[in-house]
């Protein structure tokens, strides 16, 4: 049966709903931890976005602590591949940023980890399909601007153990984008839009927000010294999550909470932002 897309708006929002729970964001020095060895520079959650194209900025090094590719076969420790999508169970879109393989004009993007050679922070850059084209909030039903998850995969090594997690940042599409002729198109670009159940099979939602300060992880590296530390001086005794600048995990469907400083911050899935302080 096919639904009017308000109607599927509501369905979908419901059966997520039903399996989503509070997301918080462990945030350090502007830097959002997710739950892999990337780290997030920006753009940071609840961002209104637009322009000429949307910069997904990535420490692919784990602030220093993982050499840059091509690793040793043997390596504890590695990015296997990165791959970022673009999706809304507001609209119903799922679009791919990257999925490690380059389409023609890029309209997606290829191997995040082979851009920039030398480089520890990758810069995705990604010109906004024509279907988002506007300025401001969406005034229709079906319009395909508004509420979105960038969802980061992260397929990696972690001292021996191979890991697929699933890292989801809400932004809006509510800023100024202008119509030109060379935007890719938004069908050329969709994907099917996943169940909430069916991403939950595919990832390990277990793996919490690593390596932010007070993190006692150790990484493994080819580089590491014999006593099996990072190379970066012995941990902390005692340290752990409880006494970092955040709480939790970073990954889910697009609904969460951040703690930063004092500042309480709570997205819904697709619905906007409540922002308070805490006293």
């Amino acid at each position: 049966m096919t639904y009017p897309k308000f109607l599927r708006t509501v369905l979908l929002f419901a059966a997520a709903s039903r399996l989503t729970s509070a997301l918080s964001f462990t945030v350090a020095n502007g830097q959002i931890y997710t739950p892999g060895l990337a780290i997030l520079n920006s753009p940071q959650p609840g961002t209104p976005l637009g322009g000429e194209l949307i910069e997904v900025s990535l420490d692919v090094s784990t602030n220093g602590r993982l050499p840059l590719p091509p690793y040793p076969e043997d390596s504890p420790s590695k990015i296997h591949n990165i791959t970022i999508f673009l999706y809304s169970y507001t609209t119903g879109r799922n679009f791919t940023i990257s999925n490690g393989t380059a389409s023609a004009n890029d309209a997606s993007l290829g191997e995040i980890m082979l851009q920039e050679p030398g480089s520890t922070v990758k810069h995705v850059k990604w010109i906004w399909p024509d279907c988002l084209v506007g300025d401001g909030q969406p005034t229709e039903l079906d319009s395909d601007r508004g509420a979105y998850n960038i969802s980061i995969r992260q397929s990696f090594r972690l001292n021996g153990e191979d890991h697929y997690t699933i890292f989801d940042v809400p932004i809006s599409v509510t800023n100024r984008i202008e119509e030109r002729f060379e935007r890719p198109s938004c069908d050329a670009l969709k994907n099917p839009l996943l169940s909430p159940e069916a991403i939950r099979a595919s990832a390990d939602f277990d793996v919490p927000a690593l390596f932010a300060p007070g993190d006692s992880t150790v990484l493994e590296t080819s580089e590491s010294t014999g006593n099996g530390g990072d190379g970066l001086g012995p941990t902390r005794p005692g340290a752990g999550s409880g006494q970092g600048l955040g709480a939790g995990s970073g990954q889910g469907l697009g609904s969460g909470a951040s703690s930063i400083l004092g500042e309480r911050m709570t997205w819904g899935l697709g619905l906007g932002i409540v922002a308070a302080l805490l006293i």
